[in-house]
């Protein structure tokens, strides 16, 4: 894969060594400048090929907002900020996502990943030819694992991890089951418990109490339990 070549726009030097030191960790992306304020940034612009712009809101003489309406073909952007007063107007701007101070790994991976998801013409077109190819990246230890959304099987919450089962074994990640649902196509994927969300496609028989995923049985929450079952009757897998 091509590398990712980014900007980033912020005039607080400890959050760009954060946000480094976080893209260090993604091998197909790579900082080509740092500029602590638009001017810097519109120079950088003119000067180099960018694909995706950090952008920090808050800055001296001209804030993000107002530097990103001036320009005429922008590269595409994420906005960095620790206010959430200006999120609707970074949606306005068609951004590909708004993250929040102090910025997360992971949170920023999920951006990165909707970035690819969204931009990236080989992962567009690789989508778009087969929606058995959605994929999700998913962190464990120091390693970020590709899993196909097909092959998961179902996801097990352990507090403030998920246990996430595949057809190829097991990966937890730091992660809320919560967080993890919101992340997934409503489409396959279906909450039955506080503990649990399985994967439409792996069913092999259910009842009013449980699901059976291939043979391991998992328990259909009591207030889950309405909408399970309409869920399932409904569904075209039976």
């Amino acid at each position: 894969m091509k590398k990712v070549r980014c900007l980033l726009v912020d005039d607080e030097p400890l959050a760009t060594a954060l946000m480094e030191k976080h893209i260090a960790q993604v091998d197909f992306m790579e900082v080509v400048a740092i500029c602590p304020n638009v001017l810097k940034a519109l120079e950088a612009l003119k000067k180099m090929d960018v694909d995706l712009m950090f952008l920090d809101i808050r800055m001296p003489a001209i804030n993000g907002i107002d530097f990103l309406k001036m320009l005429r073909n922008p590269p595409k952007v994420i906005i960095t900020t620790a206010y959430r007063e200006y999120a609707l107007d970074g949606y306005d701007l068609d951004i590909v996502d708004y993250l929040l101070k102090p910025i997360t790994f992971d949170r920023l991976f999920k951006a990165i990943e909707r970035y690819l998801r969204s931009y990236d013409p080989v992962v567009q077109q690789a989508a778009q030819m087969s929606a058995e190819a959605e994929y999700i990246f998913l962190k464990s230890g120091h390693r970020n694992i590709k899993i196909d959304m097909n092959d998961i099987l179902y996801m097990e919450s352990l507090k403030d991890y998920v246990k996430v089962h595949t057809t190829g074994g097991i990966v937890t990640t730091k992660y809320k089951i919560s967080e993890m649902g919101n992340e997934l196509s409503a489409k396959n994927f279906l909450r039955i418990h506080r503990s649990f969300i399985i994967n439409l496609k792996h069913i092999a028989a259910f009842t009013a109490s449980d699901v059976e995923i291939g043979k391991t049985e998992l328990p259909i929450g009591e207030s889950y339990k309405e909408h399970v079952m309409r869920v399932l009757k409904k569904s075209t897998h039976f």
